[in-house]
């Protein structure tokens, strides 16, 4: 499907969806959300795509919703227009593959929303994040941010709508991985493909035991980690993996003789 707003890029293993409209700072128009819920679910289905990285390209990942749009909503407009919202974060914070935000300049309210429900997130030195929807009269996303950075930290962030550069989204532990902006990319996409080599299987299991293991109490987490990792274990795929790491353990023995 070709899309006016959004650019999805199909690779070896793994897809890059960039947000198009650099001329609006990627402001989250209603076509645009549509088109992204609609890449999304592509992307998810494609048996090829392993991973996935989420862009807006070098100069700003995305200003969030589109202020101009919003202003003009009439009340029987709300509902629908924040349930669009809903439907692709909902879908990014539950995507059975590994999701990457490649933030190269500011990610707003909306855009910041969408960094903060992606699994890694990479940033380039100029990027900065910020949530200014108090300002306006209505409340930021709450709950993704706080499982990353901690309550405390994330009520600072949403309350107080300030600015926080790369260097210290990185220490508070928010962005993964800080690089030059002619770099961020490239880390961004060798990560995907990376993931894109692991199992598919694992990865889903890995990614239900990061989400719902923090809420269980210790014994329970360890019951559940383990009674996964030996039904993983028992599969034939880790049979296949492990058979290929032991021969090529033997060739490089060889070699050394």
């Amino acid at each position: 499907m070709t899309y006016k707003n959004i650019i999805v890029d199909k690779k070896k293993g793994y897809a890059v969806i960039t947000f198009n409209r650099a001329h609006e700072m990627n402001a989250l128009s209603q076509e645009m959300r549509l088109e992204f819920n609609d890449a999304l679910g592509d992307v998810e289905h494609d048996p090829d795509m392993r991973a996935l990285v989420i862009t807006g390209g070098e100069y700003v990942f995305s200003a969030g919703m589109d202020i101009k749009e919003m202003s003009s909503l009439s009340n029987v407009e709300i509902d629908d227009y924040f349930e669009s919202m809903k439907r692709y974060l909902k879908k990014i914070y539950t995507y059975p593959k590994p999701v990457i935000a490649a933030v190269g300049g500011i990610a707003l309210g909306g855009g910041f929303n969408i960094v903060t429900v992606c699994d890694l997130i990479v940033a380039s030195e100029s990027a900065i994040f910020c949530h200014p929807e108090l300002k306006l009269g209505f409340s930021p996303l709450f709950y993704p941010l706080s499982q990353i950075v901690g309550v405390p930290k994330a009520k600072e962030i949403v309350m107080l709508g300030e600015p926080m550069g790369a260097k210290e989204a990185e220490r508070i532990g928010l962005v993964n991985k800080v690089a030059p902006p002619e770099k961020f990319m490239q880390i961004a996409e060798k990560m995907a493909e990376t993931l894109s080599e692991r199992s598919v299987k694992a990865i889903e299991e890995l990614k239900n035991i990061c989400s719902v293991v923090p809420r269980m109490d210790k014994i329970a987490a360890l019951d559940m980690e383990l009674s996964i990792s030996g039904m993983l274990f028992a599969r034939d795929e880790r049979k296949i993996h492990m058979n290929e790491v032991l021969f090529l353990e033997k060739l490089r023995k060889k070699k050394q003789k």
